[in-house]
């Protein structure tokens, strides 16, 4: 900047010299002064710019920080659902071309909007969809109650219209009033028991060893695909975080039907033969290269 400066004044003496050596120290002088304005200003504004760069190198590192924990968009991720399945977690026809597997949680509000908008997709595709529901306890403290009566009730063959109620009198309530107790064990039994449920037995199979490892199971099989919120569906292998709206999921499982069609496999054995035996293992995200 200085050699910059000398440049100026040298120029500047230059002209002073065409222009008359009365004007010559008066023109070098403030050319001087604003190559020290210059000087100082880019000085005083170094520091915002070095601390704008370093913003913006977070920002980017965080952006790729995203992208690695982002599902790939084309990948199909062949999630086991037989144990679910073996297990009662099911809900629709087994030769229901679309399946949809669902992480949720008893406390998650987003997961009671899924429940809801899953009710109407069921409704509306009758026979085509086929939902499998697998634990993911994000909250222990409110929901793991509930998640263990639900393995219980599975095993009297009533697992949906179980979750179905937990829903209704234990969610709502819990929501409305900002209250555990309506999710606690008294609660989903006394739920269980306006089920039809047999209560004794629930009590016994809700804290067996086979009910703790099934929420264990769901819960591994998930962490595989990095699943860590609620809820996460998967919708023939494609991953969708959160709710969509009912749109949306629509044309999703639109879709989904078009592909079985062309395929030539019958929908009782698609999943096995297209999602698990063909999908992927593990999680793949936006930044991993498509496996050849």
């Amino acid at each position: 900047m200085r050699r910059f400066g000398c440049l100026l004044i040298a120029c500047a003496l230059v002209a002073g010299c065409q222009s008359g050596a009365k004007h010559e120290t008066k023109s070098s002088a403030d050319l001087e002064a604003r190559v020290k304005k210059l000087e100082a200003d880019n000085a005083k504004y170094r520091e915002a710019l070095d601390f704008l760069q370093k913003v913006y190198d977070q920002q980017k590192a965080q952006a790729a920080a995203e992208d690695a924990d982002e599902p790939a968009d084309d990948a199909i991720f062949a999630v086991d659902i037989a144990p679910d399945i073996a297990a009662g977690q099911v809900e629709g026809p087994a030769d229901a071309p679309v399946t949809i597997v669902e992480a949720f949680d008893f406390a998650c509000p987003f997961c009671r909007r899924a429940s809801d908008t899953l009710e109407d997709l069921m409704k509306q595709y009758k026979g085509k969809l086929r939902i499998v529901y697998k634990n993911m306890v994000v909250h222990p403290d409110v929901a793991q109650s509930a998640h263990l009566a639900s393995c219980a009730a599975a095993k009297q063959g009533k697992y949906v219209a179980f979750k179905n109620d937990v829903w209704t009198k234990g969610f709502d309530p819990y929501a409305a009033a900002r209250d555990p107790s309506k999710l606690d064990e008294t609660s989903v039994i006394a739920i269980a028991k306006g089920v039809g449920l047999d209560v004794d037995k629930l009590k016994t199979d809700m804290h067996s060893p086979d009910c703790e490892q099934r929420i264990k199971t769901d819960m591994d099989e998930l962490e595989k695909f990095h699943v860590n919120a609620t809820p996460t569906l998967f919708i023939n292998g494609t991953s969708v975080a959160g709710v969509l709206p009912e749109d949306e999921f629509k044309q999703l499982i639109d879709q989904k039907l078009e592909t079985v069609a062309k395929s030539g496999v019958k929908p009782a054995d698609y999943y096995q033969k297209e999602i698990m035996a063909k999908g992927e293992k593990k999680f793949r995200s936006k930044k991993d290269p498509k496996p050849s």
